[in-house]
């Protein structure tokens, strides 16, 4: 049997192999529908079929990829009814997040300005990466969650925003659109640091409702071309 230098008696290859094959379906790189093979995966990332089997179980339960019997894992795919649901969800779930965190004292601010500003600077270049932007955008909302000190509500938030679609808002947004979103950044900080509950939630909540306007507008101008 091949030994694989990196499946030693821990969980990083299980771990490598979660976080990249998350990647690949997140940035669209593993469409909705495709089969995945474990052993074709195994040789791409570097490690044996047992990791590989393991990281696909795990995002199973993340919602991102479904087992059928007797053919193997498939990348879940999403109908805009999913993301109706999922966007009704957060709409509803994440302000409340906001406004718990509000209230704690635990938000790191300094950490939540520097996520901010790092958004700025990348939303400011000449070639938006959309990749980075997005994975910055989840760590502030998750900083967010981390203080409402809610475990359960931030990882069933977590799960939520996972969905490939939601995943990459940002490639969707227009200028003006994305100007906005960032600003709310800015304006959940200060409420923020005010402890003003009210105010965190219904910008969060602002927050969100656009960035659903932003993908239904989208999806209403691909029915028309």
């Amino acid at each position: 049997m091949t030994m694989f230098a990196s499946d030693v008696d821990d969980d990083r290859p299980v771990e490598l192999a979660y976080r990249s094959i998350r990647d690949q379906i997140l940035s669209g790189e593993q469409a909705g529908g495709e089969w995945l093979r474990e052993s074709d995966l195994a040789a791409e990332i570097g490690v044996s079929r047992t990791p590989v089997r393991e990281a696909l179980r795990r995002l199973e339960a993340d919602g991102l990829v479904r087992h059928e019997r007797n053919r193997g894992a498939q990348v879940q795919s999403w109908a805009f009814k999913d993301l109706e649901n999922v966007y009704a969800i957060r709409s509803r779930l994440e302000p409340w997040g906001s406004a718990l965190a509000a209230t704690s004292g635990e938000a790191d601010l300094g950490a939540l300005e520097g996520l901010a500003a790092e958004m700025d600077r990348v939303a400011a270049a000449e070639e938006l990466d959309v990749d980075l932007l997005t994975k910055l955008n989840a760590q502030f909302h998750d900083a967010i969650l981390i203080a409402s000190g809610n475990v359960r509500l931030r990882s069933l938030l977590t799960t939520l925003v996972q969905v490939p679609f939601v995943w990459r808002t940002f490639s969707h947004y227009t200028p003006d659109e994305l100007r906005r979103s960032l600003a709310h950044h800015h304006e959940l900080i200060d409420a923020l640091r005010a402890q003003d509950a009210t105010w965190a939630e219904s910008v969060m909540r602002a927050h969100i409702h656009s960035a659903w306007v932003s993908v239904t507008r989208e999806a209403a101008e691909d029915e028309t071309t």
